[in-house]
């Protein structure tokens, strides 16, 4: 039976798009299948009493500065050259990730998902402003307008919510966490271990 990968995910991770960009590639590879499940990173983040790096590590020596060295070393090995730091970090989330919700249930999450995270992680746009979204989703070839006002919607607000309090419940902490099974693998650095799991 084919492996299935679950990417917890938030837009607002720059290593939740450096994941996806090399898991679908993993995937393929084995012949499994990835679960995106979209939820709220700042949610998880209050569930958990956790904190982003910048936070956490800020005033560690040489903390932040090693983190990015590895980023760049993951981007330089899997030619993510396209990658840019968006200068609006951090980003709140909460719309388009609500956005995805809504692009899904309209047959467009597809190209809602690499649309917006190319806005994002890419281009550097404020993604966080509703005129910037729609315009994006507009050049993109999306009804900007219908996803926005989807995303007012209870029924795409409850599941974010519930998919949000689902991961808390399986011992998520933060962003990327992938499960293969109800194995838990945190972090952009433990892809070669999902990649264990699915190739066992």
């Amino acid at each position: 039976m084919a492996s299935t990968i679950d990417f917890i995910f938030d837009f607002g991770s720059p290593n939740g798009y450096l994941s996806w960009k090399v898991l679908p590639g993993i995937a393929a590879k084995h012949g499994a299948t990835v679960n995106l499940i979209p939820c709220l990173l700042g949610g998880i983040f209050k569930a958990a009493n956790n904190r982003s790096p910048m936070e956490a590590f800020g005033e560690v020596k040489g903390k932040l500065a090693y983190e990015n060295l590895e980023t760049q070393r993951y981007v330089k090995k899997h030619g993510l050259t396209d990658f840019r730091m968006n200068p609006h970090f951090p980003i709140n989330t909460l719309v388009i990730m609500r956005g995805l919700i809504a692009a899904r249930r309209m047959g467009v999450g597809d190209r809602y998902l690499e649309t917006v995270l190319a806005a994002m992680w890419e281009r550097g746009l404020k993604m966080d402003d509703p005129g910037v979204v729609q315009a994006t989703l507009d050049e993109a070839g999306l009804d900007g307008a219908a996803i926005l006002a989807a995303t007012q919607d209870p029924e795409v607000k409850g599941e974010l919510v519930a998919n949000t309090e689902a991961a808390v419940a399986r011992g998520v902490f933060g962003i990327p966490t992938f499960f293969v099974g109800d194995e838990m693998f945190f972090g952009k650095d433990r892809l070669g271990q999902v990649e264990e799991a699915v190739g066992a």
